[in-house]
């Protein structure tokens, strides 16, 4: 799996944008939590579907973009989180062992 990384105030603008012509997840993930890096190895193991983008949000490095993420698309805040965005909007989310790679393609289709 290729992440992106998710660093800065404008890439969150960048990601709403490019979700108007391509679907993007964001993976909220804590360096300190064991069931964060069970659910980001989950991922990683699976098949990654080409037609959408993955990006990492280290939310304990990052806090202010985790909080900016969480107001920008209305989500509540968890950890690990996988937020689904298309046209703009949050389409999916899903937190904790309910991160799975096939509920995340479903949603983007």
């Amino acid at each position: 799996m290729n992440w992106i990384a998710l660093q800065n105030k404008q890439e969150v603008d960048d990601i709403k944008q490019l979700s108007f012509s391509k679907p993007q997840v964001i993976f909220k993930h804590s360096t300190r939590c064991s069931i964060s890096t069970m659910a980001k190895s989950r991922l990683e193991r699976s098949s990654t579907p080409t037609n959408l983008d993955f990006h990492y949000l280290d939310l304990i490095a990052y806090r202010d973009i985790s909080a900016l993420v969480a107001n920008e698309f209305d989500v509540q805040h968890e950890s690990p989180q996988i937020i689904v965005l298309k046209d703009g909007k949050c389409i999916y989310d899903e937190s904790h062992s309910g991160i799975n790679m096939d509920e995340i393609v479903a949603a983007s289709n």
